[in-house]
């Protein structure tokens, strides 16, 4: 079991998601005058994201962070940019701080966007792929080495390059939501919270860590 781990369980998995990240940034901002929140892609959270977009949170005190971005131009499907304008930033008064990932140096704009973060971002959410693979980290690439920056750039992963959070940005996260939904990702579920280091989800830090999911280990 992950170490400090907190498993919630729910088959109203988007609202126990929506509540679950409304929670951790209030308690952010109870901390501070702002809160950071950092949102990987995928479709699965697109419905948590339409969620907390409605609640009353203060979204003129939250900065919005990218986990991780395709290289693609501005507009793309691919981009995990446009799901996210769709679902949350075109409803609320958040500061978007969007990957820069059409520029011509993805080293240089890796490093342009790493010295944005704050030193600790507040919630990160991550998604569980099914290589096991969380983030942009993903089996066999070289990033998953990467121990001196918190921003870096894969190799080409299923179409496209990506730009990614690495292991050192997520693991001073003050909390990471994992939001784990829909059938088929059981066993991966399973070696993510057995901490299991042969997938890239594995070797993801566990304390603070919430496992939102509707699956039955």
């Amino acid at each position: 079991m992950m170490s400090g781990v907190e498993l919630v369980r729910s088959s109203m998995v988007v609202d126990a998601g929506a509540a679950t990240f409304e929670a951790a940034l209030r308690e952010a901002l109870d901390r501070g005058e702002r809160a950071s929140l950092a949102l990987s892609g995928g479709s699965s959270p697109w419905p948590v994201l339409e969620a907390l977009a409605s609640s009353d949170l203060p979204w003129d005190r939250i900065d919005v962070f990218q986990v991780d971005e395709r290289v693609a131009p501005d507009g793309d499907d691919a981009r995990n940019l446009t799901g996210l304008r769709r679902v949350l930033i075109d409803h609320v008064p958040a500061t978007l701080h969007p990957m820069p990932v059409t520029e011509d140096d993805l080293t240089a704009a890796a490093a342009a966007y790493a010295a944005r973060l704050p030193a600790t971002i507040d919630v990160v959410h991550l998604g569980l792929g099914d290589d096991g693979h969380t983030a942009s980290l993903v089996p066999a690439d070289p990033v998953l080495d990467v121990v001196d920056r918190t921003v870096a750039v894969t190799e080409p992963y299923r179409g496209h390059r990506r730009m990614t959070l690495t292991y050192p940005a997520l693991h001073r996260a003050g909390r990471i939501i994992w939001y784990v939904a829909g059938a088929g990702k059981e066993h991966m579920l399973s070696r993510l919270v057995a901490t299991d280091p042969e997938i890239p989800a594995g070797r993801v830090a566990a304390d603070r860590a919430t496992v939102v999911t509707d699956l039955v280990l």
